[in-house]
């Protein structure tokens, strides 16, 4: 059976949104996944299952999220070869990111150009961006003098639902998940 990751946005992000992990397990299970184990607090949930269609099983996920945390939660499905591709992924330069902290930003689907181009077009000297495939890998800096990172605008520029993981996060998986 495929191995697959369901990686779920909004999970213990915030009040009211936090959520044990034995109870993502149980829904995944009542679901008829098997080989379900969580990895981390923030939603990350690897499974098995015959069914091939990532985005029936994106939104069957969805719909049982919903029932059992009562909020919605956008559920982004990547095969375990995805994640490995991803994780060896070098996306930037050494020289570019230099210090930098590197996410990658799940979605569902790939941009279109005019939202690749509006997102492209907010690369400053702290953040840049690579869009590759359904994701897109975002390097920042903290702002200077301060222990904050960039505020980029993500929410309002990407017009679909997204969920962010760091690159080490994604490298744990990979390397823990035969």
């Amino acid at each position: 059976m495929p191995k697959l990751v369901a990686f779920l946005r909004a999970i213990n992000a915030g009040p009211g949104r936090v959520v044990r992990m034995k109870v993502l397990p149980h829904a995944f299970e009542s679901l008829g996944f098997s080989g379900v184990a969580t990895f981390l607090g923030s939603g990350n949930v690897m499974f098995e299952t015959s069914a091939k269609d990532a985005a029936l099983l994106e939104k069957k996920i969805e719909r049982r999220l919903q029932q059992v945390l009562g909020y919605k939660a956008p559920v982004f499905i990547r095969t375990l070869a995805e994640l490995k591709e991803l994780a060896d992924l070098e996306p930037f330069e050494n020289s570019e990111i230099h210090g930098a902290d590197l996410n990658i930003i799940f979605l569902a689907d790939s941009l279109d150009e005019r939202s690749k181009a509006k997102l492209l077009a907010l690369r400053t000297g702290i953040d840049g961006f690579r869009v590759h495939g359904r994701e897109i890998y975002w390097w920042h800096h903290k702002k200077p003098g301060t222990l904050l990172y960039s505020t980029v605008p993500l929410e309002k520029l990407l017009p679909v639902p997204f969920t962010i993981r760091s690159t080490n996060t994604i490298r744990k998986l990979a390397a823990n998940w035969p």
